[in-house]
């Protein structure tokens, strides 16, 4: 293509070149200004409203909430699922699925370049020998004498061929910076669901490692109350033997050791479960723990005091709530996505290219050829769907906000009821020390006057009843006061760390 240097075309080529860099920075749709305030007042409190009186601290809560219940075996089952568990695995990779279109949407934005190269041999036919003999034949049959031709074969045809061709689409109105402004808060909301899929999973497990040793210990109590009870019951069958029972005093304390052997039945079965539940949790099949956590062990110590943020700092935490506001993010940048279909769109076509009878042409300066061409479209007339998008996108991002502020709003209802549910149940739990301490004094001093003969063996019976119920109780009461705490560890939103995938 000729190429002309009159001073005009170089006016009108600097004047366009200034249209297309100012336009270039122009971004249409609505930029993003934050998520809305929700419940401004319950955030700015430095408590929280239904926060106990006593064993709670408001400070700063430490991320791996876990370690401080002082239990080697939970930090180790812990660290497994966050490494193993498969569930995790999905999150990764569905974080590395929306990095990787974050990068393709970024290319969008960059020219597209494609090579071609080619060679070509062909030989075409003779068809002038083909002629010649059809002439000669017809002279043949006229004359009737016999005429030869030779036919001379031409040489073939070679040609080679290599070239570049490239687009570039003008981002003029910021459709494409829009669209990987949403793609980068999506890629950030899957990386928030992945924290809270850890904060999720670290409680789990841990509820799930309280459940065994509560059901452990339990199963512990029932095997040594059945013990004392059929100790009891040899006993009675000797002192009717020598006439001082009674075969009543027999069957009354046969069915005590009877109801007390079919609880341990169901708590095996649940130890089985919390076995095979744990083994799920850190990615290994039913069976793979049950060496290592059969053997049963005390509950966890819990602290003595509650570390916990306030409000604010909990919202800040809380992976489903930074989710849910970069959701609300892309929402809005999908708005100028859309919005910038309105407008026309130019886009830069180029090609260049060489050609000859040999390779060795390429390289010639005369075998060159170039082509530049500016590409307008503009769908001016699209009935009403580009506007039909743009309407979809803000109804889109009004749901968004409406999921952003009920996600607030949950989250404030949800540490509030657990820490509500965890001050009760550690009052419940202290009534229960006290129920169990009385139920101890009151089965020795009735054994004692039992053995003495100054009460009956119903009411021996009732109180040993009565001692191995306190017992129970107050072991479950602490595992739900531990499972507690666990429930409130994950209101807070604690138990994630940033993992670089």
């Amino acid at each position: 293509m000729s190429r002309t240097d009159s001073p005009s075309s170089r006016v009108a080529l600097i004047m366009l070149v200034t249209a297309i860099t100012a336009l270039s920075g122009c971004t249409v749709g609505p930029d993003y200004r934050g998520a809305p305030q929700v419940a401004d007042g319950a955030v700015r409190a430095n408590t929280f409203v239904r926060a106990p009186a006593a064993s709670v601290t408001p400070t700063h809560a430490p991320s791996k909430w876990w370690t401080t219940l002082g239990d080697a075996k939970l930090d180790a089952l812990v660290d497994a699922a966050l490494a193993h568990n498969q569930d995790l695995h999905a999150a990764q990779a569905r974080l590395r699925e929306s990095r990787a279109q974050l990068q393709q949407q970024r290319a969008q934005a960059l020219p597209t370049v494609s090579a071609d190269a080619a060679a070509l041999r062909m030989r075409e036919p003779d068809l002038s020998g083909l002629q010649s003999s059809q002439q000669a034949s017809a002279n043949t049959a006229s004359t009737g004498q016999q005429a030869t031709s030779t036919s001379g074969g031409r040489g073939p045809l070679q040609l080679y061929t290599a070239g570049f061709d490239a687009s570039w689409e003008l981002d003029l109105f910021g459709g494409t910076r829009r669209a990987v402004e949403a793609a980068s808060a999506q890629s950030e909301a899957v990386d928030a669901d992945l924290a809270d899929t850890q904060v999720s999973l670290a409680a789990e497990v841990a509820q799930a490692y309280i459940g065994l040793r509560d059901q452990q210990q339990r199963l512990a109590l029932a095997n040594r109350s059945a013990d004392l009870e059929q100790q009891t019951l040899a006993l009675i069958r000797q002192r009717r033997a020598r006439g001082v029972g009674t075969d009543a005093d027999v069957e009354r304390q046969t069915t005590q050791v009877e109801n007390t052997r079919a609880t341990l039945i169901p708590l095996d079965e649940q130890i089985t479960e919390s076995l095979d539940q744990l083994a799920l949790l850190t990615g290994q099949a039913p069976g793979a723990l049950d060496n290592e956590l059969s053997a049963p062990a005390p509950l966890p110590v819990l602290p003595a005091t509650v570390p916990v943020d306030d409000p604010a700092t909990m919202l800040q935490q809380r992976p489903d709530i930074r989710a849910a506001e970069r959701r609300l993010a892309s929402s809005n940048a999908q708005i100028g996505e859309h919005t910038a279909d309105l407008f026309p769109k130019v886009t830069l076509l180029g090609f260049l290219g060489s050609d000859g009878g040999d390779p060795g042409q390429l390289t010639h300066k005369s075998s060159f050829t170039w082509l530049g061409v500016p590409y307008l479209q503009w769908d001016g007339l699209d009935f009403g769907r580009t506007r039909g998008s743009i309407r979809q996108a803000e109804a889109s991002r009004d749901e968004a906000i409406a999921r952003y502020t009920q996600t607030v709003l949950a989250a404030l209802q949800d540490a509030n009821n657990a820490l509500s549910r965890y001050g009760h149940q550690r009052d419940t739990v202290v009534r229960l020390q006290q129920i169990e301490v009385s139920a101890d004094r009151s089965a020795t001093l009735m054994r004692q006057r039992y053995d003495a003969g100054a009460s009956s063996l119903i009411d021996l019976l009732d109180t040993e009843r009565t001692q191995f119920t306190a017992q129970q109780n107050l072991v479950q009461g602490q595992a739900d006061l531990l499972k507690d705490f666990a429930s409130l560890q994950k209101s807070l939103g604690l138990g994630w760390n940033s993992v670089q995938q």
